[in-house]
């Protein structure tokens, strides 16, 4: 067995690099909390395609379906907040230019990558039964308990198919260069149930740091991500934006509602990705810096 390297620093575009067409790519994050942008940019620049996306979606599928970059979603919601409909995502739904959806009911997509992460190819839940889930993917089965109740019922449950991810990408707040990482804000959004879900995982955070560091003034019960699950660590500064990534920045609602104003007529949508999107990071990042300090 060959032993991973302990230095896992990468550059955005390495990580890209890694990825191939076709790949099933869960995304981490939450809606418009802490997603990997940064690394979603890249693969707007890339010739990636028929990509399957899985995800409690936010700007994240609204790009990549936009950029036709989507031959599957897999998904929980796909919202930004204060938009509570992500408008890519809306228009590509409404063109039906998405050749294949599944919509899962929330806990149902989290028993998916709990079953992925155990490496089994299922697991029953209760979530799901008697809904619309069943009749628009009459492809999940359920089953029979093998086990009576104390009334002597055997219950039917959901049999949640694995999300099984060949990459994962997620977004902290800190890593150290081996890939032991931690997240600062309120919640951990299961980016390690996608990591663990994944063969492999690539994670972009805000910094850097000393291993010592990811502790300092921090629960060591915040430290979500091991070394042992992690594959590459990009350091990307404001690489969730414009997600947010609390405590270092909130989301940034200005530049979001120019984004879904953007996404609703072809002529304002190809200026706004001439100015956003069509360089790389560094340029999106001083466009943003242009544009925030307009807007301020």
């Amino acid at each position: 067995m060959t032993a991973q390297p302990r230095d896992k620093r990468m550059s955005i575009d390495e990580v890209v690099a890694e990825l191939e067409d076709g790949m099933a790519i869960g995304i981490g994050g939450w809606g418009p909390r802490r997603k990997p942008m940064a690394l979603v940019r890249a693969i707007l620049r890339s010739d990636l395609k028929d990509l399957t996306i899985v995800s409690w979606g936010g700007a994240d599928v609204g790009l990549l379906a936009r950029a036709g970059k989507i031959r599957k979603l897999v998904y929980a919601f796909v919202s930004l907040d204060t938009v509570p409909l992500e408008p890519n995502f809306q228009r590509a739904r409404q063109a039906g230019t998405i050749p294949e959806v599944v919509e899962l009911d929330e806990g149902m997509f989290q028993t998916g990558l709990y079953a992925a992460a155990q490496r089994l190819p299922f697991l029953p839940m209760r979530a799901g039964l008697g809904s619309d889930v069943l009749v628009n993917n009459p492809w999940i089965k359920t089953v029979t308990s093998p086990y009576a109740d104390d009334d002597g019922d055997f219950g039917e449950f959901v049999a949640v198919p694995a999300l099984d991810l060949d990459v994962a990408l997620v977004h902290l707040n800190r890593a150290d260069q081996h890939g032991n990482a931690t997240y600062l804000g309120p919640d951990p959004y299961f980016d390690d149930l996608f990591v663990q879900a994944a063969k492999k995982a690539y994670l972009s955070c805000e910094r850097i740091v000393d291993t010592a560091g990811l502790t300092v003034d921090t629960p060591v019960q915040r430290l979500l991500i091991s070394r042992m699950m992690v594959d590459g660590v990009v350091e990307t500064p404001n690489g969730a934006h414009f997600t947010n990534c609390v405590p270092d920045y909130e989301r940034d609602e200005a530049f979001q509602k120019a984004y879904a104003a953007a996404a609703s007529d072809d002529e304002q949508w190809t200026a706004f990705e001439q100015r956003f999107l069509s360089g790389d990071e560094a340029a999106y990042q001083a466009a943003v810096a242009e544009f925030q300090e307009a807007n301020a």
